[in-house]
């Protein structure tokens, strides 16, 4: 993964449970670096590493540290320099989502080595109701992607009930499906397209 994921993992971890903590965070993944260089590629492995020490120091499970860490990401990928890029590719929940494979496009000609994961959006039952599935090389991170999905919520002002209503298999790529309601959505911000 690019040096600006473990960026983004190491603002969320100073900002929710102190500096101290990201010190003996690497210190026990065994990292000896004062910083991680944005456009550098690192292995998907220190990534790894960083998580399971988190989520041991902080006394969470890494489904949560994860969870955390993908809302955080939103904020902090439009605090970073990217919040008028994101704005370029929807002004809705559902319309963000149906753009992200284009988004991942047009950041690879910045990370030409990313390997971005997957997007679709299909309508669910109800009209405040999609259903997003997410495709990836990676194994393991849903619970990173439900909190990607709180953090859209928060950027466009919704209140999400989000259910995880297919787990990967052991396949690859990695196939999971998530239900994402929207709880009385704004009338300027709807979840779905209205048709």
């Amino acid at each position: 993964m690019y040096g600006l994921v473990n960026q983004g993992l190491e603002d969320y971890v100073r900002q929710q449970f102190g500096d101290a903590n990201w010190a003996a965070i690497l210190a026990r993944a065994g990292i000896d670096l004062d910083m991680f260089i944005a456009m550098e590629s690192y292995p998907d492995e220190v990534t790894g590493r960083l998580i399971g020490a988190g989520s041991e120091l902080l006394g969470m499970g890494p489904e949560s540290l994860l969870e955390g860490f993908g809302e955080h990401w939103i904020l902090y990928t439009a605090q970073a320099g990217y919040g008028d890029m994101l704005a370029m590719f929807g002004s809705t929940l559902q319309e963000f989502l149906v753009n992200l494979d284009n988004l991942h496009s047009h950041v690879t000609l910045t990370f030409p080595a990313l390997r971005p994961p997957s997007f679709s959006v299909e309508q669910g039952d109800t009209a405040e109701e999609i259903h997003v599935h997410y495709r990836s090389s990676r194994h393991g991170l849903a619970p990173f992607v439900i909190g990607l999905l709180r953090g859209l919520g928060k950027r466009f002002g919704q209140d999400l009930t989000i259910e995880h209503l297919q787990a990967a298999q052991e396949q690859s790529p990695v196939h999971e499906v998530f239900r994402v309601i929207c709880a009385q959505p704004p009338p300027d911000a709807p979840c779905t397209s209205r048709s």
